[in-house]
């Protein structure tokens, strides 16, 4: 009952944030083309009545006086929207934000950058009112309902918490067209095998809360290789219909082997400190050392010669690409360390060590920026230009009902 009062809430949110937004970049083209016309105007009454040749006596006719006001207000009517327009429009990031903000002094480059902003607010609104009108046709389909349940297994660094879900909107999108969500709830720096056992114990709750043979479980990067243990490590293949693994690092991860060059003394004390902070959040057996270690392009080779598919289990996996370093500011400087030793990433995982079982495809867009690691957990709850990632979910999930899992 109070997940259904908060996801009415949200919708009954994301509808009022449409519809300031559609106010406000209206308001913001009334003023875009008065104030133009308002300055015209200001240049015919300076020439009619010969401001230069008379300056005070230009300020004795009311329609001069009248001119300079309407300009003014349209001006400043501009760039108060504008500065309110920045911070309703999520398509301006943080960045953006403030190099509008700080040209919003500067006159005729402030108007262009009001047009720029004006036409990603439309953008904006277009998307918005298309997935509105695309959810209310799907919410009755129900086009994620599968068979069986959605296990979504985090990866390394991150625990399921409440009110920060690692996996942003998407669980509330699958649900809301008919998909059945639970989480792993591992330890954000468990090992594999701890990590494994955690999950085998919430595979098993979910089968009895549900009364279902078996799970579908989607993983994003370590979550992929403590799912992969779970299944052919504790022998729970017969309980797992589906392994959909996203971004996990199946080969290993150079950047974990150059890591791995620091003193032995000083990563076992950074990994301390991550334990300790990690112990803090809710994990109770944290080994940052040996977690981390189990990334590396070494102990892939071992684990995927010990822990080989099972064949009762239909795996799937997707990778994605980062276009260039500044792609994320989050990865950019393992984006260009792991480049620099291996190739192309998504700023922690290349795209060969992505791939496995049944690939289907490298996740991108067409534009500069390219999709990270985080792009593909909804990281910054942001939509980007040719990459949803909500509808990305969704297909997938969609594809699996499809398939009678």
């Amino acid at each position: 009952m109070e997940r259904k009062k908060w996801e009415v809430a949200v919708d009954t949110a994301g509808r009022l944030h449409l519809l300031l937004l559609r106010f406000l970049a209206g308001i913001l083209t009334f003023f875009l083309i008065l104030t133009p016309l308002n300055g015209i105007w200001i240049l015919s009454q300076m020439r009619t009545y010969g401001i230069f040749q008379d300056f005070l006596g230009y300020f004795r006719h009311w329609s001069s006086i009248v001119s300079l006001i309407a300009f003014f207000i349209c001006y400043l009517g501009m760039w108060t929207v504008l500065f309110w327009l920045c911070i309703i429009c999520r398509r301006l990031r943080m960045m953006k934000r403030l190099i509008v903000w700080s040209m919003l002094w500067i006159p005729v480059l402030n108007y262009g950058l009001a047009w720029y902003v004006r036409s990603l607010a439309y953008q904006e609104i277009d998307h918005t009112i298309h997935k509105i009108r695309l959810d209310d046709v799907r919410i009755e389909q129900q086009i994620c309902r599968t068979r069986y349940p959605i296990l979504l297994v985090h990866g390394v660094g991150f625990r399921d918490f409440h009110y920060f879900n690692y996996w942003g909107r998407i669980p509330r999108e699958l649900v809301r067209n008919g998909a059945q969500v639970y989480y792993g709830h591992q330890e954000a720096w468990g090992t594999v095998e701890d990590n494994g056992e955690i999950l085998k114990t919430k595979v098993q709750e979910i089968l009895r809360e549900t009364g279902v043979e078996k799970v579908n479980i989607i993983a994003h990067s370590k979550g992929g290789l403590d799912s992969r243990y779970l299944i052919s490590g504790l022998s729970m293949a017969p309980y797992v219909a589906t392994l959909t693994t996203i971004n996990t690092p199946h080969r290993g991860s150079a950047l974990v082997e150059f890591l791995m060059r620091l003193p032995d003394p000083v990563y076992r004390k950074v990994c301390a400190l991550i334990d300790g902070y990690f112990r803090k959040l809710g994990d109770k057996k944290p080994n940052a050392y040996l977690a981390s270690r189990q990334l590396s392009c070494g102990y892939a080779v071992r684990f995927n010669q010990q822990y080989p598919d099972a064949p009762e289990v239909w795996y799937q996996s997707y990778a994605s690409l980062m276009k260039h370093g500044f792609s994320s500011k989050l990865l950019c400087i393992p984006y260009w360390i792991l480049k620099w030793l291996d190739a192309p990433n998504d700023g922690l995982v290349t795209v060969e060590s992505a791939r496995w079982t049944n690939f289907q495809g490298v996740v991108t867009n067409q534009c500069l920026r390219g999709i990270s690691h985080g792009d593909m957990i909804d990281l910054t709850r942001e939509d980007y230009r040719d990459f949803k990632v909500l509808e990305f979910y969704i297909q997938l999930v969609k594809r699996l009902a499809e398939m009678g899992y």
